[in-house]
């Protein structure tokens, strides 16, 4: 997927050009309609598959596939990039869009609108200075139909509320512990793409049981000293006797 992903990109956006005119290319390669598949029953459609958000016309106008299929692009084109989930008060979701770093900049990109925020001046805006009411009406005044209510007031990298239990109350939890850390890590990477979410979590779980095995054999051993069977230790006898000529007694 990653070798079809850095062909695709390299076919639209090629790497001599800057950052700015990158994403350019990106964008106007989504206002093309032309080449666009269009599926006759969108519910069977992998909304999670990098293919299928590039290929059919009704993934790319929906603003999560849309903006996943912008992040698989950019990230393919040497891009820093990021989701960003645009919240309402209860914190459900109510739009979705990209950052994109420029500079030391962290600028909103609207894959589903195709267009990179700006003020009037043109210059490209991030998501602290669109929660100012003035700035983002005048950002929104040039963009045509674009909905007033998708603001910046509140927003979040990862939707924990999604986890069962309703996140387990964990977004507090780790603010509290580790501030930014939605932030310090590239989620939409997990997020976007789903053989590699779950390549990274049976890895993570892999890893979680060997220590839990460490942790249980160490306790075994000098806490309950209970005799273990050391498969090792067994397996290198048997590799012994197996290879070893057997001594015969008369």
């Amino acid at each position: 997927m990653r070798r079809y992903l850095d062909g695709f990109s390299d076919a639209i956006v090629p790497n001599i050009l800057p950052e700015e005119q990158k994403l350019d290319a990106i964008l106007n390669w989504m206002r093309a309609e032309s080449s666009r598949a269009t599926a006759t029953n969108v519910d069977e459609l992998p909304s999670r598959d990098p293919e299928a958000t590039l290929t059919y016309r009704q993934l790319l106008n929906v603003c999560g596939t849309a903006t996943n299929a912008f992040l698989n692009l950019a990230r393919s084109s040497d891009l820093r990039v990021r989701r960003l989930l645009l919240l309402t008060p209860d914190r459900n979701t109510k739009h979705v869009v990209a950052e994109v770093l420029i500079g030391e900049r962290w600028i909103i990109v609207d894959p589903t609108y195709r267009v990179i925020m700006k003020d009037a001046r043109g210059r490209y805006l991030t998501r602290q200075e669109l929660r100012n009411p003035a700035i983002y009406a005048e950002a929104i005044s040039a963009i045509p139909d674009y909905p007033r209510e998708y603001t910046y007031d509140q927003f979040a990298h990862v939707r924990l509320a999604r986890l069962p239990l309703e996140g387990l109350h964990l977004r507090p939890l780790l603010d509290s512990i580790a501030p930014g850390w939605d932030e310090a890590v590239d989620w939409s990477l997990l997020l976007e793409r789903e053989s590699f979410f779950y390549l990274v979590l049976a890895g993570a779980a892999t890893l979680f049981f060997l220590v839990l095995r460490a942790l249980l054999a160490w306790y075994a051993d000098k806490g309950l000293r209970i005799p273990r069977f050391h498969l090792r230790e067994h397996m290198a006898r048997a590799g012994a006797a197996f290879i070893s000529t057997p001594e015969i007694k008369e």
